[in-house]
């Protein structure tokens, strides 16, 4: 319940301090679970003096018990050991210190420590953190390595000297952590914060080289494996235990399984590397020199053809053709022309034929009245008229005389008994003269 103060009626630090130890008596005995840290044993004394720490949260409680509380399990008890014990809450007011009184300590057993530590990673695994999606791919070539290791450890040293034995020119940068004990976990955690933190960093190994389950605890603490799961950094486990693989390595982004093989996985071996750019620079050269080759084929072979080894050759072809096309275009126009020339030379030949010139020039005259009416029947004319007589050479008058004038039966007779084919060419003459005598009477002469 809650305490009426205010500034003006404060309490006392010993009424303050009495009330806590009140509180705390009413709790009663508590089973606890921690790591011993220190454990003080004067010789004749007859209380023993422990440092119990909960590693996960950096937390710690003073612990004493009777000696013969702890001897029962001296053997087997120690400093780093993790145990469970059954203890009484008290408070000292002059101090105003808060400690634990044990009656009873239990180790932890191995078997005990892995069901928990599998309870854990089934927690930790539903959380989505163990999964192969989150895994970053490490660089091919990192320029700075950040390294969490024990101080001059063999892993450390192998490590080191590996990758520089593959690639003498990497940097490291190395933070000397417990790796082992109560400051492990806090030690691991903020070495791989720091170098998470640094830009230059491309890869963060933690290193350990192997140990019990026990000793390999810090490894599979929560805290430890939540600070790499949220790291930006890709990070190498290299623990280097086989049979029982700590949480760290499942939440890794990549797993090996000594500090001599994490060495192998970040950096690349400059021999191996060198032999596959020769490698490389020979496939390249055989395959230019085999695409230079089908080249130069191609070339050769399109060369070999007859129009580039006698280009000239195809202009000949060319102006033979041109030649042949020539003279069939000059042969065919010189018989249309001929053909034509012959036509029109026929057709001349049928109008001058026809025309009335030509009939004049066969001995025909046209008589044409005074007014131009071409006369073409005796019945036209009456004694004494004077006509107008158009022949091949010219036209000259004539005068009917009265014995000429006949009737058109007479002039029929006359006619043909003088000459049938000369009275049916001068009707012609003077069919034919008709159109133009009326009009044009010297059109007849030209």
């Amino acid at each position: 319940m809650g305490l009426n103060t205010s500034a003006e009626a404060p309490l006392p630090v010993g009424q303050v301090s009495r009330l806590i130890g009140g509180w705390i008596d009413r709790l009663g005995q508590v089973w606890v679970e921690g790591q011993i840290t220190q454990l003080s044993r004067r010789p004749g004394a007859g209380v023993v003096f422990l440092t119990l720490r909960d590693p996960s949260h950096d937390i710690s409680v003073s612990v004493t018990c009777f000696r013969q509380v702890f001897d029962e399990v001296a053997d087997v008890v120690s400093e780093g050991a993790r145990v469970v014990l059954l203890a009484k809450p008290e408070w000292y007011a002059p101090r105003g210190q808060l400690s634990l009184r044990a009656t009873e300590i239990r180790p932890v057993g191995i078997g005990e420590l892995l069901a928990r530590l599998e309870r854990l990673k089934r927690s930790l695994a539903s959380e989505g953190l163990f999964a192969l999606d989150r895994k970053q791919p490490l660089p091919f070539l990192p320029q700075l390595i950040g390294l969490v290791v024990g101080r001059a450890s063999a892993a450390e040293r192998d490590v080191l000297e590996n990758a520089r034995r593959r690639w003498p020119a990497v940097r490291f940068e190395v933070r000397n952590v417990a790796v082992q004990g109560v400051h492990a976990v806090p030690q691991v955690v903020q070495a791989v914060k720091e170098l998470d933190a640094l830009d230059e960093v491309d890869v963060i190994i933690v290193a350990r080289g192997g140990g019990s389950v026990e000793d390999l605890l810090p490894f599979s603490d929560e805290e430890v494996v939540r600070t790499v799961a949220a790291a930006r950094t890709p990070v190498v486990s290299a623990i280097g235990h086989e049979p029982d693989s700590p949480l760290l390595d499942l939440v890794a982004d990549v797993r090996a399984s000594t500090p001599t093989d994490a060495a192998k996985k970040v950096v690349p071996d400059v021999g191996e590397e060198l032999e596959r750019v020769r490698q490389l620079q020979a496939r390249g050269l055989r395959a230019v020199s085999g695409l230079l080759d089908r080249e130069e084929r191609g070339l050769a072979h399109a060369l070999a053809r007859p129009v580039f080894v006698h280009p000239q050759r195809m202009v000949e072809i060319r102006e033979d053709e041109l030649e042949a096309l020539l003279g069939r275009a000059r042969r065919t126009l010189g018989h249309l022309l001929d053909r034509a020339d012959s036509e029109l030379a026929h057709t001349l030949a049928r109008v001058v034929a026809l025309s009335p010139a030509a009939t004049l020039e066969r001995g025909y005259a046209v008589l044409q009245r005074a007014d131009g009416h071409v006369v073409r029947s005796p019945e036209e004319v009456a004694p004494h008229d004077v006509l107008r007589a158009r022949v091949a050479d010219g036209t000259f008058s004539v005068t009917v005389s009265p014995a000429d004038a006949v009737g058109p039966a007479d002039a029929a007779d006359a006619a043909g008994a003088a000459d049938p084919a000369g009275a049916a060419d001068s009707a012609g003459a003077a069919d034919a003269a008709d159109p133009a005598g009326p009009a044009d009477p010297e059109a007849a002469s030209q």
